[in-house]
């Protein structure tokens, strides 16, 4: 097992994580009838591109000899109706490093193919910026 939900009334849930023993809440958000005092469900889903890449990245940089410390990402979440889904995922990442041209293809093509993003339904739209130093 992975991890546990435990739904705790309100719209809010309890997550969590069995090996580590990490928890987190995640809350309806505003305009789904939750109070939008956590992150939604959906709000981990964009989330978890962003981490995903990050991770990526930082586990190919690591490799390379690459301090990527201090990297952030910057994330927005678009929701549609009909059926409600999210309908755009926008990151920006900000690299607080100067590295070279290669260095920076290499880890925008480990981004672009994270697990997470292959996961994620075509039909979401990912707009990924990079902003190197």
């Amino acid at each position: 097992m992975t991890s546990k939900v435990t739904y705790l009334g309100n719209l809010r849930a309890n997550n969590k994580h069995i090996k580590s023993g990490d928890e987190f809440i995640t809350d309806a958000p505003i305009d789904n009838n939750g109070k939008g005092e956590a992150f939604s469900p959906t709000d981990t889903v964009a989330n978890g591109l962003a981490t995903c890449m990050i991770t990526v990245m930082g586990i190919k940089a690591r490799n390379m000899g690459v301090d990527m410390i201090g990297t952030t990402a910057e994330v927005t979440k678009t929701m549609a109706s009909g059926p409600r889904r999210i309908s755009r995922i926008d990151i920006v990442l900000d690299f607080p490093f100067e590295t070279d041209d290669n260095t920076r293809k290499i880890l925008e093509k480990t981004a672009n193919t994270c697990p997470v993003i292959y996961s994620l339904h075509p039909d979401i739209e990912k707009n990924i910026t990079f902003n190197w130093k």
